[in-house]
């Protein structure tokens, strides 16, 4: 899924049964190249809340660096941080970053030219082994506990937001803790 956000296009999408037997290597071989004015993030898509997750994350890293209250020193590293709902880095990773056992993977790429995240995203796809399937971001029951699990969502936090279903709400709480992270100390 492609969005258009001032200057900046967002691509969003997912990779299904990734193979990768080292992720510090796919990771440093896929932040090097030809990008110039691109930024490329790569999540456990088993942990994303849907595309809305990740958009809304990105939308809070960009306008933390326009009113410079980032934390991150990259735009890639500050949309992990929001999507990720902490503060330092190495939590963050922790919770949402991909590890050689990540069969699912989440991507989001923000560039101010859309030929570049189309030239990136082949790129990826050949080194996974896999095309970009957007359906990877969609929610299922066992993404949903995982979910509840890796943010601390409680079932009593959920009874007291639902107003949809349990789904919905399990991502607009996500979307939530996110949001909540430029307000932390």
């Amino acid at each position: 899924m492609q969005f258009h956000v001032d200057d900046k296009y967002l691509e969003i999408t997912g990779f299904r049964a990734v193979k990768f037997a080292d992720a510090e290597t796919f990771l440093k071989a896929n932040r090097q190249g030809p990008k110039q004015n691109s930024d490329t993030q790569f999540f456990d898509a088993d942990l994303i809340a849907t595309h809305q997750h990740l958009y809304f994350s990105a939308l809070y890293a960009l306008q933390a660096f326009k009113n410079k209250t980032n934390i991150a020193k990259t735009l890639a590293m500050e949309i992990m941080l929001y999507a990720s709902a902490q503060r330092q880095i190495q939590r963050a990773i922790q919770r949402l970053g991909i590890k050689p056992q990540t069969t699912n993977m989440a991507a989001i790429i923000v560039s101010k030219d859309p030929t570049e995240i189309a030239g990136l995203l082949k790129s990826i796809e050949a080194c996974v082994g896999s095309a970009a399937e957007d359906n990877v971001l969609e929610m299922s029951q066992a993404k949903e506990e995982k979910i509840c699990i890796a943010f601390q969502i409680t079932d009593a936090e959920l009874d007291s937001v639902i107003t949809g279903t349990k789904r919905e709400a399990v991502v607009d709480l996500v979307i939530e803790r996110a949001a909540l992270l430029a307000t932390q100390l």
